[in-house]
């Protein structure tokens, strides 16, 4: 099972950004598509951005769109994820996972990111 550890997050002012990182233990992580979900308390998780196993091809939110960009090292087995222009509604806290995940695959600790107005 691929074990999956997410860091970058903290607390920023709003506008601020932020880059979040997730590596993978394992290279099989280069056969699918990656991505970010969200949290926020009191709310289901959600997807935010997915990349696909080659990283050509890129999916995001709306409410996201032009403010954050998802990008992977395959070599280094970390997906990332750009955050500019934050706004109070980001916060949560951010997963990675396989796009297409599965009840079985593992979840890592998350990472919170905090924007403050």
């Amino acid at each position: 099972q691929v074990q999956l550890v997410e860091s970058g997050g903290g607390l920023v002012q709003a506008g601020g950004s932020l880059r979040l990182s997730c590596k993978a233990s394992k290279r099989t992580f280069s056969n699918y598509a990656m991505a970010w979900f969200r949290q926020a308390p009191g709310k289901e998780r959600d997807i935010v951005a997915s990349v696909s196993w080659s990283g050509l091809n890129t999916y995001y939110k709306d409410s996201v769109k032009g403010r954050f960009t998802i990008s992977r090292d395959n070599a280094k087995t970390t997906v990332y994820l750009q955050m500019n222009s934050l706004k109070p509604e980001d916060t949560a806290v951010y997963y990675c996972n396989r796009e297409h995940f599965t009840p079985d695959d593992y979840w890592g600790q998350g990472t919170q990111v905090t924007v403050s107005s």
